[in-house]
């Protein structure tokens, strides 16, 4: 059996349900019920570390700042010249290959996004995705839509460089990934 026990709140509960009903609206046409005064329950101290500082003289930036736009056949910061040559005319081969062909632009963006993921948690450092060469000057649906889809917050931090490994074939694209720390 169990007992019932009649105020068996104690002074921290009652100042809890005070903080939380101040926080609730009534039902349009209702009245709000009368609360008793309390005072609200002091904050604990936070332990979170001072916030960074702003950027100095020497121009460096805080490490939250998202990494600058990707553009496909552009140098990246932070690479040395001798791997962007290589992976630029196509030496550094590719550890997976994603073909998009034949894929509707949705599918084909959930494609890249898991195979990205996948690759890097797998530690691949290099990666080829094959939209095709499309129709027209512009290309297909999937060319112009790769490098919107690469410069996304969730898929921007994973890809550290982009470019075409064959001069005649803009429908590939060969990804640098960045190593997970």
């Amino acid at each position: 059996m169990f007992s019932r026990r009649r105020n068996a709140l104690t002074e921290q509960d009652r100042n809890d349900w005070s903080a939380y009903a101040r926080l609730v609206r009534p039902l349009p046409g209702r009245a709000a019920p009368a609360l008793p005064d309390t005072a609200p329950p002091p904050e604990p101290p936070s332990n979170r570390p001072a916030p960074p500082p702003a950027p100095g003289r020497n121009g460096a930036l805080p490490a939250h700042l998202p990494p600058p736009p990707l553009s496909i056949g552009a140098p990246p910061g932070g690479l040395d010249s001798a791997t962007w040559t290589r992976f630029r005319s196509g030496k550094l081969a590719p550890a997976r290959t994603l073909d998009l062909h034949g894929r509707t632009a949705q599918r084909a963006f959930h494609a890249v996004h898991a195979f990205l993921h996948a690759a890097q948690t797998d530690g691949v450092r290099c990666v080829e995705v094959i939209t095709g060469r499309g129709a027209g000057e512009t290309g297909g649906v999937l060319r112009r839509e790769l490098p919107l889809w690469l410069n996304q917050p969730s898929l921007r931090p994973i890809v550290l460089a982009a470019t075409h490994p064959h001069a005649g074939n803009p429908g590939a694209v060969r990804l640098l990934l960045r190593r997970t720390k």
